[in-house]
């Protein structure tokens, strides 16, 4: 699953866009020590062809530092679970082709997306984090979120 990045510097029309295509979208969140993860997930209609089984969402994270020392985001790992219960695991560096430096007490956005062949499913995973003052490594959790669509029987809540 590779992450979406967002296309050359964004324009304020936009921002403006997709802040309002998440405003109605539920929000998940995990926090592990100071650092929390906020995930908006929102169903691409005009991507998705229900006909040819192919589904697709853009998800938005916001990743917090609530601490004290700048932290790295390294590495990512990704459990996708599609309707049919099929697992697929993702590693790789970074997200979007960064490796940010949240500086403490600010946060690093970032918008990505997923295709199933089913109409629904869900997705979890983690971060390995560095700490860039003491050097120490730790991994933190983003929250499991459903990927919700109008096509699937039930919705996971």
């Amino acid at each position: 699953m590779p992450d979406w990045p967002d296309s050359p510097p964004m324009s304020s029309d936009h921002d403006d866009a997709m802040s309002e295509l998440f405003a109605s979208a539920p929000m998940y969140e995990a926090v592990t020590g100071d650092m929390r993860v906020c995930v908006q997930v929102f169903w691409l209609p005009e991507q998705s062809e229900p006909d040819e089984d192919m589904y697709c969402w853009v998800y938005r994270i916001r990743i917090e530092n609530g601490g004290t020392a700048p932290i790295q985001l390294k590495e990512r790992t990704w459990q996708i679970t599609d309707g049919a219960g099929r697992t697929e695991y993702v590693h790789g560096e970074g997200v979007v082709g960064e490796q940010p430096v949240i500086r403490p007490q600010n946060g690093f956005d970032y918008t990505s997306g997923v295709s199933l062949t089913t109409a629904g499913g869900f997705m979890r995973g983690s971060y390995q984090m560095w700490n860039v003052n003491s050097g120490k490594r730790f991994d933190i959790t983003i929250p499991p979120f459903s990927l919700d669509s109008p096509f699937q029987f039930r919705q996971i809540h």
